[in-house]
């Protein structure tokens, strides 16, 4: 079984890596003696503009956080000196000391399809394991969710060319930009310009010569010939800095060697079209070319819809922040609690945030080619049509699934998107993937609303 990885959090700090609320809610549970076991499900009410489906990403994360959160002497030492708790009696602090996650998490596995209300992640622990938790499987899976399903969208508009993670100068902090480029490789893409993210992940490093490299020399076709002496088997240039079409011809002269040209700035569909017959008229139709600079789907989209002969191309800020929905809206509620030996149904229904309680699962039906037909959202151990999506990850504190590679990861996602109806993938005005509840969910769901009414 592979191990999860951190990626660059000290494990002895997770405990604090949450809000404060939620320490002061579990030293309020504490303090008030309670020890029950409670259910909280993770999903995402309505997806962003122009999305009909999401790519789940980031439960390696998850599984090694669960596995390692605890807290350091000196992070209890700092939560002491916190006003808040001044009146917290030391036994929490020395619970603290001791703290590990005990509980079981069901989750939908990365490159899982997933639609809108769909639990995500389902968290079963005593309840102040469950609610420290829950900040940072938020933040884990709303950001690598984000942007596989925005690396998705870009792939697919790219139809077929290569699609190359180079944002990470552009993500919200070093660690954003490694988790970008693992989100972006399970969303489809070929390769990053991260080298941690490369050497970490086993993701194919990709990457040549800025504009400096070009400035530095003599002129352009002195730069390009040195670059050439130092990687003669991989000589990429890049040749817009001063002049597209003479930085083509000049590159051209490197010959057969040439691996390609990158082209970032300009008019992409009329310039590739040139760059293309200079590289042909000279022979090299095996030189490849490179597009990139402030591409999206919609604007690769184009290229490809106008006939630009472009190769690949390289993405960077659009995808590592999705830019046009930076945040996804994932929430983590309490759906069942445990207490004297019951189970009690757990729901709000507040205007617009009405959620169902009880633990779910999400049964999925498909037709004889494997096509994506139907999802119902039900109680767990229900009998519906189809296969469940939640599978056990964490049982008693313990990691009983196989992490799969990071290569299986991304096949998983581009099986699950091969077989959702086009109708669902397009990059605008696409459907809306409707998600059944059952029968049985939706009469706990009046049961358990009529009942709390009655309670207030």
């Amino acid at each position: 079984m592979n191990e999860p990885k951190s990626l660059f959090l000290p494990e002895d700090a997770l405990g604090i890596v949450t809000d404060l609320y939620q320490l002061t809610m579990a030293a309020g549970y504490f303090e008030q003696e309670m020890q029950d076991t409670a259910t909280f499900e993770l999903f995402v009410r309505t997806l962003p503009k122009n999305r009909s489906y999401l790519i789940v990403a980031g439960l390696e994360q998850v599984l090694h956080y669960l596995t390692h959160v605890r807290f350091s002497s000196e992070s209890i030492h700092y939560l002491r000196t916190l006003p808040i708790f001044h009146h917290v009696s030391n036994n929490f602090f020395e619970y603290l000391k001791n703290f590990s996650f005990s509980g079981t998490l069901y989750a939908m596995p990365e490159g899982t399809v997933a639609f809108a209300g769909e639990p995500l992640l389902r968290v079963t622990a005593p309840i102040i394991e469950a609610q420290i938790v829950e900040t940072y499987l938020l933040s884990t899976i709303n950001f690598q969710t984000s942007i596989a399903t925005k690396a998705s969208r870009i792939v697919y508009a790219a139809r077929g060319r290569d699609v190359i993670d180079f944002g990470t100068r552009r993500a919200h902090g070093p660690q954003a930009g490694v988790l970008a480029a693992r989100a972006c490789f399970l969303g489809g893409c070929n390769g990053t310009s991260n080298v941690f993210a490369a050497f970490k992940l086993g993701i194919p490093a990709v990457g040549t010569i800025a504009h400096s490299w070009v400035m530095a020399f003599e002129n352009e076709l002195n730069s390009f010939c040195k670059f050439h002496e130092t990687f003669p088997d991989n000589t990429l240039l890049l040749i817009d800095t001063y002049n597209t079409l003479l930085g083509a011809k000049h590159a051209a002269m490197i010959g057969k060697k040439l691996k390609g040209v990158r082209i970032d700035s300009g008019d992409l569909i009329n310039l590739s079209r040139e760059v293309r017959k200079i590289l042909d008229g000279e022979g090299l139709h095996h030189a490849r070319i490179v597009g990139s600079g402030d591409l999206n789907e919609e604007r690769i989209d184009e290229l490809m819809r106008n006939g630009a002969p472009i190769d690949s191309f390289g993405v960077g800020t659009e995808m590592v922040t999705s830019k046009d929905a930076p945040a996804l809206g994932g929430v983590y509620k309490l759906v069942e609690q445990e207490h004297k030996g019951k189970s009690i149904p757990r729901m709000k229904f507040s205007e617009d945030k009405i959620t169902y309680p009880c633990k779910k699962q999400v049964y999925r039906a498909k037709d004889d080619y494997g096509n994506i037909i139907k999802d119902v959202m039900g109680l767990e151990g229900e009998k519906n049509e189809g296969m469940p999506l939640l599978v056990l990850g964490i049982k008693d504190g313990k990691i009983c699934y196989h992490l799969p590679s990071i290569h299986e990861i991304q096949y998983n996602a581009s099986e699950n998107l091969s077989h959702l109806p086009a109708s669902f993938k397009r990059l605008k005005d696409a459907e809306s993937y409707p998600v059944i509840k059952s029968q049985l969910l939706e009469q706990k769901r009046q049961e358990t609303e009529k009942k709390l009414r009655n309670q207030l």
